[in-house]
């Protein structure tokens, strides 16, 4: 048997740190998500049997957010090997490598897809059995689940020790509990921050195409009672020079070698608004996250997604037809930008280069 009591353990992590929604379930071979595309105004939850249904929910954006995407990966990957049930071990490993590479085209930029894909591949021995494989696979998701919330709840009291007792925070888009395990990465570090007694608002930028920002991050902040303001996304700067921000907080989806960080779209424009203003811009991620197999910011893909994201807000034309779109999911923010990237494992800070291999180390 899995160890199941790593679910409960779960649990018990988010209660006590005081998480207002959860993304994810596991129950009796099952796997769950919460429809982020439909939130804040409906709550539904979706049910996955099979690895090609979780690999067209993440490319569908049901689940979305780096390390929620690497999560539900691992859970793919589990429902992969039960797929398999009285296949032989030759059988198993082919047919289970073949939808593991289904999974890891989901969606190209988020590196913990790519992670938790290749590490679950790599428990799956020779001559293990379907049965095996599948209860090993499933011990791991749930460690792989667990990990994340504690690196979230580590992350978060470096990062809040980084900001003034009194201050505006900008975000872009949604790390928060919904982009992750159930507790955040930049929206964690406001969370710690606020239950640590600093007095923090928060501006949330509303972030096109999907307004994750609009959506999902103000839907969290208010769920926990955090003083939170909608903005769109080229407010940035007057928010800035008329003194409203005093720090940026972002998360991450693949954070390169040397430091380069990609991130939602419209995250290179902020990061070099605040430069401009002296304004410390932080990235908050775990070390999931960090690509040491990859040099610069110019080898990570960027994710192209359909003009109709563009042309086209829930449903309705905001373009005339057959205009033509461009919608890049993502942007490289240069590592000069970046005042430090917040893990698990510390701050790190300049030079990145050597202070992320330490880090790996």
């Amino acid at each position: 048997m899995a160890d199941l009591s790593l679910v409960p353990e779960i649990d018990r992590l988010l209660t006590e740190a005081g998480s207002c929604v959860v993304p994810m379930r596991w129950s009796h071979g099952r796997f769950y998500l919460l429809d982020q595309r439909l939130l804040p105004q409906k709550k539904i939850w979706l049910s996955y049997d099979s690895c090609e249904q979780v690999a067209k929910a993440i490319n569908d954006m049901v689940v979305r957010g780096a390390p929620a995407i690497g999560i539900t990966a691992a859970f793919g990957m589990v429902l992969a090997a039960q797929e398999l049930e009285g296949t032989s071990s030759k059988e198993f490993k082919d047919a289970f490598e073949q939808k593991a590479a289904k999974l890891k085209a989901a969606r190209p930029t988020a590196v913990n897809l790519c992670w938790a894909v290749e590490h679950m591949k790599g428990l799956v021995k020779e001559d293990m059995s379907q049965k095996q494989a599948a209860l090993i696979l499933e011990r791991e998701a749930l460690s792989i689940w667990k990990a994340d919330v504690e690196a979230n709840l580590a992350m978060a009291q470096f990062g809040q020790a980084l900001l003034p007792d009194e201050a505006g925070i900008l975000t872009h888009c949604n790390a928060g509990a919904l982009a992750t395990g159930g507790y955040g990465t930049a929206l964690g570090v406001i969370r710690a921050a606020v239950k640590a007694g600093k007095k923090i608002s928060v501006h949330a930028d509303e972030t096109r195409p999907w307004f994750q920002g609009a959506r999902l991050t103000v839907f969290e902040l208010m769920m926990d009672q955090i003083p939170v303001v909608l903005n769109i996304d080229s407010a940035a700067g007057i928010l800035m020079k008329q003194g409203h921000v005093q720090a940026v907080i972002v998360g991450a989806d693949r954070i390169a070698a040397n430091g380069d960080v990609a991130n939602k779209i419209g995250t290179y424009s902020l990061a070099l608004i605040a430069k401009a203003h002296e304004i410390p811009f932080y990235v908050a991620a775990p070390t999931t996250t960090l690509d040491p197999n990859t040099t610069t910011g110019d080898q990570i893909p960027i994710e192209q997604r359909s003009a109709s994201e563009i042309t086209h807000v829930a449903g309705y034309a905001v373009s005339p037809a057959g205009s033509l779109a461009l919608n890049p999911v993502f942007d490289i923010t240069p590592s000069e930008l970046i005042t430090a990237i917040i893990t698990e494992r510390g701050v790190l800070t300049p030079p990145y280069e050597s202070a992320i291999q330490k880090c790996l180390s």
